[in-house]
C-alpha cells in the first residue's frame, strides 16, 4: 500500500513507516453517518478523513490538519482536483514567511511541492477557500495539526483518493 509508485511523473518514494502511526494506516471500516455516499468527512479531532462509502462504511485516511489559527471548518465541495499541481502562497502566507516570495508566481509541481502528488480544491458555492486536501512526504506530519488549514494525506493516500473522488463531491470538515 505505500509502496514506491515509480510511474508517477515524479516517482514517489516508499513511505518510511517508522515515522507513521499504523493507527492512520488507510483503511475500510465500518462508518454509519447520515452523509451520502461520496462525501469527504473530516474528523478534526481525530485526524481522520473519511470517504464515505454505500452501505455503512468509508475509506479512512489519516490525515495532518491545520495547527492553532490556521483551521477551517465547514461544509463544502470538491470543485476539482490537479495531477502535481503548481503551488502558488497567498499573499498573507508571504507576509508570514518572506522566503516564499520566490514562489509568488508558483512553484513548479514535484516532489518538493507542498502541493505534492494530488490537490483537490474545497469551494463554498463559487468561492474557492484557498484550502485543500494534498499530497505530502512527510509522514512524520500525519495525526497532528501542522499545515496553514489544508488537510495533508500522504502522497500515497491522496492519489488512492483523488481517483475515487468526483469533482461537486461534498466535504464536511468538523
Amino acid at each position: 500500500m505505500y509502496a514506491s509508485l515509480p510511474e508517477e511523473k515524479f516517482p514517489v518514494p516508499p513511505v518510511d513507516l517508522r515515522y507513521l502511526d499504523q493507527r492512520f494506516y488507510r483503511r475500510r471500516v465500518g462508518y454509519p453517518t447520515p452523509e451520502e455516499p461520496g462525501t469527504i468527512v473530516v474528523d478534526t479531532a481525530t485526524y481522520y478523513l473519511y470517504h464515505v462509502e454505500d452501505g455503512g462504511t468509508a475509506m479512512r485516511y489519516g490525515a495532518g490538519l491545520g495547527r492553532a489559527g490556521f483551521a477551517w471548518s465547514g461544509r463544502g465541495r470538491i470543485a476539482y482536483s490537479r495531477e502535481w499541481p503548481v503551488w502558488t502562497p497567498p499573499q498573507e502566507m508571504i507576509e508570514r514567511q518572506p522566503e516564499l516570495e520566490k514562489w509568488s508566481n508558483g512553484q513548479p509541481p514535484g516532489l518538493d511541492n507542498p502541493l505534492g502528488a494530488r490537490a483537490l480544491y474545497i469551494h463554498q458555492g463559487n468561492r474557492d477557500t484557498l484550502y485543500r486536501i494534498h499530497g505530502t512526504g512527510e509522514a512524520w506530519t500525519i495525526g497532528r495539526a501542522v499545515s496553514s488549514g489544508c488537510v495533508r494525506l500522504l502522497h500515497h493516500d491522496v492519489i488512492h483518493l483523488a481517483d475515487r473522488v468526483k469533482w461537486g463531491s461534498p466535504i464536511v470538515v468538523s
